[in-house]
């Protein structure tokens, strides 16, 4: 099987596409791609830095690097649970607000983009076909010759 014939390869290609745009979008307002999303993801009251790390699709312990950096350029800044010291929520500043805004319209910019280009049921589709594609990930296990062996 070619790499151009698999769907992992147009996954990829795509999404890197894609990061890339943003990222050069973002450059222009200070920031990465990635910063943007955990921007977006941040709520009035203040998200969990478990709860970021889960939507990041990375453990707690890899986002603090992006955290740290992200405080020290006065977007966020992080409060301790009273109740629960091992508790962190991230909290915008001022400036990581006005960041979000700008984030947030470039995503909508763009899907607005992807609208006028892609009909309403090549959008379902493509919807639809990403979700399925994303339990049966979830859900794929690799069977290796050793593990058919024992079966017999």
């Amino acid at each position: 099987m070619k790499q151009q014939e698999t769907v992992d390869y147009f996954l990829k290609v795509v999404w890197q596409n894609v990061s890339n745009a943003y990222n050069q979008i973002a450059s222009g307002f200070g920031i990465t791609q990635a910063i943007g999303y955990v921007l977006i993801n941040i709520e009035k009251e203040g998200t969990a830095v478990s709860k970021l790390a889960g939507l990041l699709g990375v453990k707690a312990t890899s986002l603090s690097r992006m955290l740290n950096n992200m405080e020290e350029m006065g977007l966020i800044y992080r409060e301790t649970s009273e109740g629960d010291k091992r508790s962190v929520k991230v909290f915008l500043t001022e400036l990581g607000r006005q960041k979000r805004q700008m984030a947030k319209g470039v995503v909508i910019s763009f899907n607005e983009y992807l609208n006028e280009n892609l009909s309403i049921q090549e959008k379902n589709n493509l919807i639809a076909t990403l979700q399925k594609l994303n339990k049966l990930t979830l859900a794929y296990t690799i069977t290796t010759d050793d593990d058919k062996q024992k079966d017999k």
